[in-house]
């Protein structure tokens, strides 16, 4: 039977992992996928985040990054080390309840697709709780602009909810140039050059305080998008 990877980027999440990784590890014990492996990679915490993991054990593993690289470059680091059939990165907040996992294999499944992730803007019924207004009307912009600039479909593609067949992520993510937010329309266009099936699902989602997304790096994503796109003309991602 085919088994699961979960890749969880970390930054200084001492306080939010226990409650997460308990709930990970409970929803383990029931999933229709075997978990082989739950990865928190650790983007040099300053706080006890990585000491906290390696005190799991069990199917919990650390992987480290040398220093704070971007959420970017952790989950392209933990999508390289997992071993599993399936690879799941979401986010430390699991503003995304790991149950949905079910709705991205399911359909990934039936659509015969090796990249699924989730969506906000599928079904907006769905988010239980909402960002606060001029943060949900920033992403609204981005991803206009990023199906502008890009021509991809989705229409949520910074969900940090996201799974991908193992042989698809090794080759997609050495590919990965963006270590910043961005990343995620850089994977999914890789995708695409290299013709490997992607497809959006929604899910139920509830926004968590605590975001690592500042003013600043939220305005230089709309520029990574120019440079993203750059690569891909020029045949880079092939």
């Amino acid at each position: 039977m085919e088994n699961l990877s979960i890749v969880i980027p970390a930054y200084n999440e001492e306080r939010r992992l226990p409650a997460t990784l308990d709930r990970i590890l409970a929803y383990a014990e029931r999933s229709p996928v075997p978990v082989r492996e739950i990865l928190v990679v650790d983007d040099g915490s300053r706080d006890g985040t990585a000491a906290l993991v390696e005190a799991r054990g069990g199917i919990v593993r650390l992987v480290r990054n040398p220093g704070n690289r971007g959420k970017g470059y952790a989950v392209r680091q933990g999508m390289l080390a997992a071993a599993g059939d399936w690879i799941l990165s979401t986010d430390a907040d699991l503003s995304a309840p790991i149950e949905e996992l079910e709705k991205l294999v399911a359909t990934a499944r039936r659509e015969n697709a090796v990249v699924a992730i989730g969506s906000r803007a599928l079904d907006r019924k769905l988010v239980k709780v909402h960002q606060p207004l001029m943060r949900e009307i920033s992403g609204r912009a981005f991803n206009v602009v990023m199906r502008l600039v890009t021509g991809l479909p989705f229409r949520d593609t910074q969900c940090g909810f996201k799974l991908f067949r193992r042989d698809a992520a090794r080759e997609i993510f050495p590919r990965q140039v963006e270590d910043g937010f961005s990343f995620d329309v850089e994977d999914l266009l890789i995708a695409q050059a290299l013709d490997l099936r992607s497809i959006e699902v929604p899910v139920e989602w509830s926004n968590v305080e605590g975001t690592k997304v500042g003013l600043m790096q939220g305005i230089k994503s709309f520029a990574d998008l120019v440079r993203i796109r750059a690569r891909a003309v020029r045949g880079d991602y092939k």
